[in-house]
């Protein structure tokens, strides 16, 4: 892959800000250069806006280099940037699997970006060929979920191993839900494949939906550029600190979350399968469950009536009359489990 035919012409002229945390960072007594209040102490500083130390913690747990690692404000910041930094406003064209996390979409209509979606089958596989078939000399990016939302399955590696090696742009694959799935990370292939991006997040398995941080991996070169077009300080210091927080006191505590969730899902899973207005439970890699009902709209509405509050997908492809449901904790799946069977009496 040419990374340099890739990026926008304006992105590769232009010349980046550069914060006065940018210009100098390491320890010092007196800080004078960014005009910030001296009161009010560590909360007046700027963060750093590479956040050195963060990363320094993340690589160790995820096995990669610092230079293959950009965090954002959730992973939604690291989808922005792909558009801004490779695809042309009005000319280029992305493609992406349908169904999937409709923020692909979104971020592309943001940028004036095209968007070519390749249907799943019906048993929500992919095929690299007709992903592939469906580009063209202005397609820079293909979008992958695996596992993916809402279908909560993992991709086939061969089939995404394909279209890494036969697409001559980005392919971006999303892992928001893979510490919940049998299949292994993509993360070990990083090096194989200068094409490949790489999404994960603190939201899911690491309970921290609530500070916005995602993370992209990839090529430094790529990371380089996402680091050009950046804002200055897009993780706060608040994020920063609860990250460092959370990685070194709870990696032991996130994985017997994984574990008592993944039990859980289980349990749901065959208890919604006894329920007479449940038709269909789907295969699950990830810590929610794609449910087919006789009538997906009366049941979200009847479950929102009991405070009871799921994900209606029926207007999506493939999922006609499917709700999504997150696998929460014992007395939640209790509660959703009792109002759904007292709706059958």
């Amino acid at each position: 892959m040419e990374l340099n035919k890739l990026i926008r012409e304006n992105i590769k002229k232009l010349e980046p800000y550069a914060c006065a945390r940018n210009e100098f960072s390491g320890e010092a007594g007196v800080f004078l250069d960014a005009n910030e209040n001296p009161y009010n102490a560590p909360y007046n500083r700027y963060p750093d806006p590479l956040q050195h130390k963060l990363k320094e913690e993340i690589v160790k747990i995820k096995g990669c280099r610092k230079e293959q690692l950009f965090l954002g404000n959730g992973s939604d910041e690291a989808i922005d940037l792909v558009f801004r930094a490779f695809c042309e406003p009005g000319k280029d064209n992305m493609v992406r699997i349908d169904p999937s996390y409709g923020m692909y979409q979104v971020c592309a209509e943001i940028n004036d970006i095209e968007t070519r979606t390749v249907s799943l089958d019906e048993n929500f596989r992919i095929s690299a060929k007709k992903l592939l078939r469906a580009a063209d000399e202005n397609t820079k990016l293909i979008f992958l979920c695996s596992p993916n939302n809402p279908t909560s399955n993992l991709l086939d590696k061969e089939e995404v191993i394909s279209v890494l090696k036969n697409f001559n742009g980005l392919v971006i694959l999303d892992e928001a839900y893979i510490d919940f799935s049998p299949g292994n990370s993509f993360l070990p292939e990083l090096n194989k494949y200068d094409n490949l991006i790489i999404f994960q997040t603190f939201s899911k398995a690491w309970g921290m939906a609530g500070i916005r941080l995602g993370m992209a991996f990839a090529a430094p070169e790529i990371i380089t550029v996402f680091n050009k077009i950046k804002y200055p300080y897009n993780v706060n210091i608040l994020t920063q600190q609860k990250a460092l927080e959370s990685i070194k006191e709870n990696s032991k505590e996130k994985n017997k979350w994984v574990s008592k969730l993944l039990e859980a899902r289980d349990v749901l899973s065959e208890e919604l399968k006894t329920i007479s207005c449940v038709k269909k439970v789907y295969p699950s890699d990830s810590n929610f469950l794609l449910v087919k009902m006789d009538d997906a709209n009366k049941t979200y509405k009847y479950l929102t009536d009991r405070g009871i509050i799921v994900r209606n997908r029926s207007k999506v492809n493939l999922c006609n009359n499917c709700l999504r449901i997150t696998v929460g904790s014992e007395k939640e799946n209790t509660m959703l489990l009792l109002a759904l069977k007292e709706r059958d009496l």
